[in-house]
């Protein structure tokens, strides 16, 4: 298994929120990814017995609910913050209502402080990210309904 094939396997995992956990062993590497709150996890371990596990059925539930939600996701890899400052009140609560453009948290890169804007207007259902939880590029902050 080389680089490119591996960095393939992990974008599926990631492009794909249904599968939370893949075992498979190809060459003599072993390669486990678990997948929990939004981030992928992967381990190559040394030479061990051949598992595979099916990827769990899809919700479809789940499924008709992001239809009707905007997802605002990280344009950048960095730190996140709900508020400027940490004795300050949060941007956004969930059922607050913001505007297109309104300032909806800061996501600090290489010390600079980079204020995300809402993309939409809307009722703010979901925020996905702790405050200061690292977030990477793509990664989705908030669950907005459109209005």
């Amino acid at each position: 298994m080389n680089l490119k094939e591996l960095k393939e396997i992990i974008d599926i995992v990631i492009a794909r929120e249904a599968i939370e956990e893949l075992e498979l062993e190809r060459s003599g590497v072993r390669l486990r990814i678990k997948r929990s709150s939004n981030h992928a996890v992967a381990h190559a371990a040394a030479p061990a017995a051949v598992a595979t596990s099916a990827p769990p059925p899809p919700v479809p539930a789940a499924a008709e609910i992001e239809e009707e939600l905007f997802y605002i996701k990280s344009p950048i890899v960095g730190t996140f913050y709900q508020a400027p400052s940490p004795n300050v009140e949060p941007f956004v609560s969930v059922g607050d209502f913001v505007e297109k453009g309104s300032v909806i948290c800061i996501i600090e890169a290489m010390k600079l402080m980079n204020e995300i804007e809402s993309e939409v207007a809307g009722e703010i259902v979901s925020i996905l990210v702790d405050n200061g939880q690292p977030v990477e590029y793509g990664e989705k902050l908030f669950a907005i309904r459109p209005r």
